[in-house]
């Protein structure tokens, strides 16, 4: 994933260098009847032949059949221990303690205890931009059962004790769990334990592991790279 991402970003300066250097200049033609219909051919035969070989794939049953949409492969269903271990680009896996570990939020300091004793109980997917998925059962507590109300809050940004954040608007609170356990069983570090995000129907950069922090602000949740950069 980080091989994915770092090439992605050295490709854009010479993206951006390749179109000032040779730019391209629209002509009349470009809109024409015929071109497009010769759009909306190729763009017609490349749909039917995507969808034939993924007929295909799944009527000969090779791996590629238990692909999710997004293109990735399962991998831990149901079975925390087998789910991979993964973190952003430069994280380390952060040992925490339960014991003495306190969650920010607001103007509080919630104990580990006290975010333990809900059981709040979610089964949700999570879907890694590394091409891996796994469904798990999570518990621990909905967020919008501990914020507080803040005048003029427009978002919700969860910090990791790595110092990695996300934010989200504040109208998804109902949906946010804040897990402690996954599969009955407290997270592990590798996980995201003592502590973590779990975002349904996001996709996994948007599952803040080690969160030891959650701040409500005025700013839009969307005035963020859609995609985090470190």
């Amino acid at each position: 994933m980080q091989l994915h991402v770092g090439a992605a970003l050295l490709a854009i300066p010479f993206a951006l260098w390749h179109v000032r250097s040779r730019p391209g200049r629209a002509h009349r033609t470009d809109l024409s009847r015929r071109n497009s219909l010769r759009t909306g051919a190729l763009v017609g035969a490349s749909a039917l032949g995507y969808l034939g070989l993924e007929g295909f794939v799944r009527l000969l049953g090779t791996r590629g059949a238990s692909r999710r949409f997004t293109g990735s492969y399962e991998s831990g269903s149901q079975d925390i221990d087998a789910m991979p271990v993964t973190q952003w680009l430069d994280d380390d896996v952060p040992l925490i303690q339960a014991g003495g570990f306190t969650l920010r939020i607001g103007g509080r300091a919630l104990p580990y205890e006290q975010l333990w004793s809900y059981d709040d109980e979610l089964r949700a997917t999570i879907d890694c931009t590394g091409g891996w998925y796994a469904e798990q059962d999570w518990s621990g507590v909905w967020l919008d059962r501990l914020l507080e109300d803040v005048p003029g809050a427009r978002s919700i940004r969860a910090v990791s004790a790595t110092g990695y954040s996300r934010g989200f608007p504040l109208s998804d609170a109902p949906r946010l769990l804040l897990a402690v356990r996954a599969q009955g069983r407290p997270l592990s570090p590798g996980h995201g334990g003592p502590v973590r995000i779990v975002a349904p129907n996001r996709r996994g950069f948007w599952w803040v592991k080690w969160v030891d922090r959650i701040e409500l602000s005025a700013r839009p949740w969307w005035l963020q790279p859609p995609f985090p950069l470190s």
